[in-house]
């Protein structure tokens, strides 16, 4: 049977994740409202500009919904401004930008503005090769809770991580034509 993932398609890198999730086969699906996580076996929540994101996320009413996908266990995937809504984060992350879903700590454009974006071969635990990844006014984990697992850092900073049900990049995995951490993600629906 063919998975059906659906995009937050709020506001994003929405269209760069959909032609990926094709790319592998998968049935993927634009998430514009609460309705359409029905019947989903996995979600992602791409990069952005998180405060919009998160606003969005308010104004259209998906908070609940989301907490109830995330309650279904259900596997879920943030991308850059995905991480930081997807953290437990209350130090450094507002309040109305976070969902709670996986605990770690972040630092929000960690690797500073857009003119610092760049590119990175990484290694990444759980992949036999190095990714492509693109940072684009990326945040970074500054730690993680003892469930968290640690997939992938640089320059000693933290740029993957997972628990059982969450993924989690600071970089832009649907930027490139290596699909290894959407497939890495896909794994975690079985």
């Amino acid at each position: 049977m063919t998975k059906k993932i659906g995009v937050l398609a709020l506001q994003g890198a929405v269209t760069e994740h959909l032609q990926a999730l094709t790319k592998l086969g998968v049935t993927a699906s634009a998430v514009k409202l609460p309705a359409d996580l029905d019947g989903l076996d996995g979600l992602i929540i791409p990069g952005g500009e998180s405060t919009a994101i998160g606003r969005l996320i308010r104004e259209q009413h998906f908070e609940e919904p989301l907490r109830q996908l995330y309650a279904s266990g259900k596997a879920i995937f943030g991308t850059c401004a995905g991480l930081i809504l997807c953290s437990t984060d209350s130090d450094h992350v507002p309040e109305e930008l976070r969902l709670g879903f996986i605990d770690i700590e972040v630092e929000r454009n960690g690797f500073g503005r857009q003119v610092d974006s760049f590119e990175a071969l990484l290694p990444f635990e759980g992949i036999a090769e190095p990714v492509e990844a693109v940072f684009i006014r990326a945040p970074y984990i500054r730690s993680v809770g003892k469930e968290v697992r640690v997939l992938a850092s640089i320059d000693g900073k933290i740029v993957a991580a997972e628990n059982d049900q969450i993924l989690v990049t600071a970089f832009h995995p649907e930027l490139t034509e290596d699909l290894s951490v959407l497939e890495y993600f896909l794994k975690k629906i079985g």
